[in-house]
Parts: C-alpha cells; structure tokens; sequence
C-alpha cells in the first residue's frame, strides 16, 4: 500500500498544475512596467520622456491591455516621435556647430582689428549675440553712424549672408533720460539706432534677404549692469545683433 501510495504523489509532482506561473509573469510584468513609468515621469527632459514611452510601448505592443487608454496618442506617437526627435536633435547640432563656427570667425576679426573694447559674441539659447558698444556705432546723443563704424556693419554684413536664421537688431540705453526733438525718450533713441544699423547692413550686402530682418529699441528697460556707475551706464548703452536659432533645445 505504501509503495502504490509513492508512486501516485511522483505522478502529481511530475503533472503539477502551473498555470499560476501566467499570472505571476504578468504580475512581474507591470510591476516593471509602472517602475519604468515611474523612473520616465521623474525625468526633466521631456524629450527623453517621449521616447522612453515609445520604447516601452513597442516593447509590450503585445499586450493590447498596456495601452488601450491612450491607443490614439501611441499610435500618432508610434508614427512621429522617434524619427522627429532624431531629426531635431541632428538639426539642434548641426545648428550649433554652425553658430560656434560662427563666433570664431568673429572672435577672429575682433583680435585681428583690436576690437575687444567695443565688440563681443555670446552663443546662447536663443541664438548667436554679436553686441556692440554704442560709441563704436554713434556719437553721443544720435542716431547716425559714424564713418569709423562703416566698416565693421559691412563686415557683419557679410557674415549674415550665407545664413538662414533670422536676425533682431536691438538698440539699449541707459536710463539717464533724453529729451530732443528728435529724440522725446530713450524708446526713440533705442529704435532709432537700431533701425539705422539694420538698414545699412541691408543696403551693404544686396544678397540679404531683408523680411529675414527686424529691429526692436528697449530704451533702458534691458540693462547688462546697473545704472548707478559710469562703467555700468556704459555697458548698457550697446546694439545687439541676434542670430537666432531655428531649432532651439
């Protein structure tokens, strides 16, 4: 009897029922499935987001259950997302490259010319900013440029040309007020200086394209130091140049 007893539990144990082992995969699977959503949501970057749900989606497109809530915004998604953010980020790059290229080209002729005193470039998230003193542009007081300043307009100029970013003119003051005929406020002054300087690097190179252009005066509204020391009131007064980005981050 106990032999037969023996051999009966070998047979249950060798045709155990597993079919627990079904749900406890699927168990399994959304817990890494929420920890993997948890750790995307976390993330700044909403780019790196996107793709990561893209991933996760197509990985587990097996189990319709996953995504059934949001089938329209994976499905658009499944179609544009990863050739979209592949193909922004090249063109984020190649801009960028672009741009440095750029500044150093500039930053060259500023040594070679010894301008370091009266121009500069920053590269920045909007783009790339050529800035300039405004007594390497005008007199005190006016709007007119200078012949001294000829030169270096036309340089600029040609350095826009084969460019096809768009590109705001800025004027800045200071805040000590104006009061001419001319000129009631700062805001005309800025605005005008800013017209006169985008208007001679267009008549300078026919080849630029002028709705490409635009000018804004900020009057003393946009200050790089504060107004209470010369130096500071100097550094304010200034045309800015801004290449902007086509493709920013």
């Amino acid at each position: 009897m106990s032999r037969r007893k023996k051999h009966h539990n070998t047979h249950h144990e060798e045709h155990m029922d597993e079919s627990w082992l079904i749900p406890y995969a699927d168990i399994l699977t959304l817990l890494l499935a929420l920890f993997i959503v948890l750790f995307a949501t976390a993330q700044v970057d909403q780019k790196k987001f996107d793709q990561m749900a893209y991933a996760f989606n197509t990985a587990f497109s097996g189990s319709p259950s996953l995504f059934d809530k949001n089938q329209a915004i994976t499905s658009e998604m499944e179609a544009a997302v990863p050739n979209q953010n592949m193909e922004s980020s090249q063109d984020q790059l190649r801009e960028t490259v672009q741009l440095a290229e750029l500044k150093k080209q500039i930053d060259r002729y500023i040594q070679e010319n010894k301008l370091t005193g009266d121009l500069n470039t920053i590269l920045t998230e909007d783009g790339l900013m050529i800035r300039i003193k405004d007594s390497a542009l005008f007199t005190s007081g006016n709007a007119n440029l200078r012949s001294e300043s000829l030169r270096m307009g036309e340089e600029i100029g040609k350095v826009l040309v084969p460019l096809s970013q768009k590109i705001v003119i800025s004027g800045h003051t200071d805040n000590i007020p104006i009061n001419t005929a001319e000129f009631p406020s700062n805001w005309e002054l800025s605005s005008k200086r800013a017209i006169n300087f985008m208007k001679f690097i267009l008549a300078s190179e026919k080849k630029l394209q002028p709705e490409r252009f635009s000018a804004i005066g900020y009057g003393e509204y946009r200050p790089l130091q504060p107004n209470d020391t010369i130096d500071g009131r100097s550094k304010n007064r200034r045309v800015e140049v801004l290449i902007m980005r086509n493709y920013k981050k």
